[in-house]
């Protein structure tokens, strides 16, 4: 049966408040088409977004992964405070098959005495676990199914392994990056998820989509100490472009290097409660952290955006 949701609900094109508006949907169920009554007047609509069991109308976020090698923080830490605040998640993967995160950040295997301070923490390694025994992460989308115009928010984790390279290079990704630009959507993007936005090339300037926004990354002196520290035993394993660094790349992107914020030191690692130590810079309508020390602070500016996403900008 359809339920009736009165007076104010989020909606694909942001929040919509009127005392006359109420919702048809059926609970469940993706609202692709539901009935929309506005002063006595019903239509049919289209909109991006589900209705939960509790009546809820709940924003679509997608998260793109590669096959393997992500970082378990930098996707399990946000995709848990999506869900506990009611956003539908929705992973993508190259050939719509199951991923897996770097084994070595969430066992550490292979880090020696360094285990402590590089393997993902203990609240990530748990929220991993989490993430990948629920029903969205065993049932991602292919790359090619993204449908920008039916998403409030992408998201672009990291990670450092070579496996990523297909992820930071697919062309249908960063069609996917362009085309989340030039509708304003939401775009929030982590370490080395930046490389991904930053190689997103919009074919009618020529230019990349953050030629003319501020944005921060992986700091270079972050990705060469660990580079350093490790290289005796795992080589250039934290090198995923031996020939240069996240900060360099994404630094040759913009209009102007002062463009690069490097933030405070990132001596210490964020909490959920504890935000002081995380880092994140907006720009409008995009959102960047450095490494999974901003994740806190990464995934609650990341749904504030979601949530205060102004109506008017979207019509």
């Amino acid at each position: 049966m359809f339920q009736t949701f009165p007076k104010y609900m989020r909606l694909g094109f942001g929040i919509l408040r009127h005392p006359w508006l109420r919702i048809h949907a059926m609970p469940g169920q993706s609202v692709l088409d539901c009935l929309v009554e506005l002063r006595g007047y019903i239509c049919l609509t289209s909109i991006s977004t589900r209705v939960n069991e509790q009546g809820i109308l709940m924003a679509t976020i997608i998260i793109p992964l590669p096959e393997y090698g992500f970082d378990p923080s930098e996707a399990a830490i946000p995709w848990r405070l999506l869900t506990e605040n009611r956003f539908e998640v929705v992973f993508a993967t190259p050939n719509g098959r199951v991923a897996a995160a770097d084994s070595v950040m969430v066992s550490g295997t292979g880090l020696g005495l360094l285990k402590p301070l590089l393997r993902a923490r203990r609240d990530a390694r748990h929220a991993y676990q989490q993430m990948i025994d629920s029903a969205e992460f065993n049932a991602p989308i292919s790359y090619e199914k993204i449908t920008t115009s039916r998403l409030d928010g992408l998201l672009l984790p990291g990670g450092h392994d070579k496996a990523i390279r297909p992820y930071l290079e697919s062309s249908l990704l960063q069609s996917v990056v362009v085309d989340c630009f030039k509708q304003q959507k939401i775009v929030a993007a982590i370490c080395h998820g930046v490389v991904l936005v930053a190689r997103s090339i919009n074919a009618e300037t020529g230019l990349s989509v953050l030629a003319d926004y501020n944005t921060t990354a992986l700091l270079k002196s972050q990705e060469l100490t660990a580079y350093t520290l490790t290289r005796l035993w795992l080589g250039d394993y934290y090198l995923t472009y031996p020939e240069i660094t996240v900060e360099g790349e994404v630094t040759e992107a913009l209009a102007r290097p002062q463009q690069f914020i490097c933030g405070p030191l990132p001596l210490f690692k964020d909490q959920q409660h504890k935000l002081a130590a995380g880092f994140v810079v907006r720009d409008r309508h995009y959102l960047s952290a450095r490494w999974p020390g901003d994740i806190y602070t990464f995934s609650h500016a990341f749904i504030e955006m979601i949530r205060q996403e102004p109506f008017d900008s979207k019509i």
